[in-house]
């Protein structure tokens, strides 16, 4: 191949990830918005209300869906080269089994241990409870469907499922709010609407997939794969998501409430910079699988630090303004105070995210015990200190830029020339 026809090739996929992760972003904000707007429903119920939801998408964000969809992205993107697409209908045979047979098993844990939950999470709702086991379920299946679509490369329709799930969600949260009076019931079947209308639209889209008669694989190879992809972004997902849960358990129901709003306004930041990992993520594992070379992820990086720090610096500016045009009055004393704190601690979040996902993408394994190291570190610390919100958030900006250094050491260490 010549130069010229180098430089062209290049150049037709440079101009393809960005027009893959503009669209993206485009359906991430338009997703987001909606997301953003279930949150309007603050003003029509309690603080104490509003704080359960948080914590129930806190709850659901524990979920994997991280390691789930990269797992299966990898898995079908990597299919894709060595032509083995009927070993991910079989993976996709074995999750339906596992998950019913999971969804089972969290239905008992909460019928025997329903009263001590309630106590623990402070509900007024029982409901709210057996709600989410239905949430659970789809919230499992969303990503390994979205990984699948990932892994094809399928980003026109990756983007529709982001913005359907989340028009189900603002619709049914609304509709159960404002006319039926659920209050945070009626919020968490939003959720379970939105992620259920995905999930359909995943199927619908790779049925090419799963319609394939099942292959067997070889179960010791792909679990060699699977379960550092499912611990290394499990642990980045648990920074993602741990200090919701954690703030839920030590201070009162408000405070929780204006927590979840400030955190809600800065997560909005990830909504712009996560579609850049999520378009680069298959490419590399393709060009891993090919021994090609790629240097994607520098692209994205620049991107995501040019993003992510713009729109922390428009939260710390209009932080006040932002939280009334969002919420009610009462969140601006303890939001605006918090905000800042939070809005920051995303940017080395979505920055170690990128590295994260080119170092797993390569199978550059070596990083996930260190990884999982730091989430349970990051749990224990959350757990003995936290003597305010700014204090909780300190603890989230620190082990966040602690995340960022391993990353960044790890990709150092896997350049070309570099000691291993």
């Amino acid at each position: 191949m010549s130069g010229v026809e180098k430089s062209v090739g290049a150049e037709s996929h440079r101009s393809a990830f960005f027009r893959q992760s503009g669209w993206l972003m485009i359906a991430n904000v338009l997703g987001g918005g909606l997301m953003w707007a279930v949150h309007f429903l603050a003003k029509k119920i309690p603080a104490a209300e509003y704080g359960l939801f948080g914590v129930m998408l806190a709850v659901t964000a524990c979920v994997p869906m991280l390691p789930l969809q990269m797992v299966f992205a990898q898995q079908t993107a990597k299919a894709r080269v060595l032509g083995r697409e009927r070993d991910v209908a079989g993976m996709l045979r074995w999750a339906t089994l596992a998950t019913l047979l999971l969804a089972g098993l969290l239905a008992l844990i909460v019928f025997i241990w329903q009263a001590p939950m309630e106590s623990a999470l402070k509900m007024s709702h029982p409901t709210v409870l057996w709600i989410m086991v239905g949430v659970i379920f789809f919230s499992v299946w969303l990503p390994i469907l979205s990984g699948v679509m990932q892994g094809l490369q399928n980003f026109l329709w990756l983007g529709w499922v982001a913005i359907i799930n989340a028009l189900g969600r603002f619709t049914g949260a609304a509709g159960l709010v404002l006319i039926a009076g659920w209050w945070s019931a009626g919020m968490v079947t939003g959720i379970g609407l939105g992620v259920a209308a995905g999930v359909g639209l995943c199927l619908w889209q790779t049925r090419s997939i799963w319609r394939l008669p099942a292959q067997a694989f070889d179960t010791r190879a792909v679990l060699g794969q699977i379960i550092p992809l499912l611990l290394g972004f499990g642990a980045v997902q648990f920074l993602f998501t741990a200090d919701t849960i954690f703030v839920k358990v030590f201070f009162t129901s408000d405070e929780t409430g204006f927590y979840v709003g400030a955190g809600t306004l800065s997560r909005a930041l990830l909504w712009l910079v996560l579609p850049m990992a999520t378009v680069m993520f298959p490419k590399i594992v393709q060009s891993a699988a090919r021994s090609e070379k790629n240097n994607l992820v520098w692209v994205v990086m620049a991107g995501t630090v040019i993003l992510a720090a713009c729109g922390a610096i428009g939260l710390t500016v209009l932080r006040s303004w932002v939280i009334r045009f969002v919420f009610e009055e009462e969140y601006v004393q303890v939001g605006a105070a918090v905000l800042p704190w939070y809005a920051w601690a995303m940017v080395p979040l979505s920055l170690a995210n990128v590295l994260a996902n080119n170092l797993l993408a390569r199978g550059q394994f070596r990083v996930v015990p260190v990884l999982v190291v730091l989430a349970i570190a990051y749990g224990f610390t959350l757990g003995h200190c936290h003597r305010s919100l700014i204090a909780v958030l300190q603890i989230l900006g620190g082990y966040n830029l602690l995340l960022l250094a391993v990353c960044g050491w790890f990709t150092w260490r896997s350049q070309p020339g570099k000691p291993s």
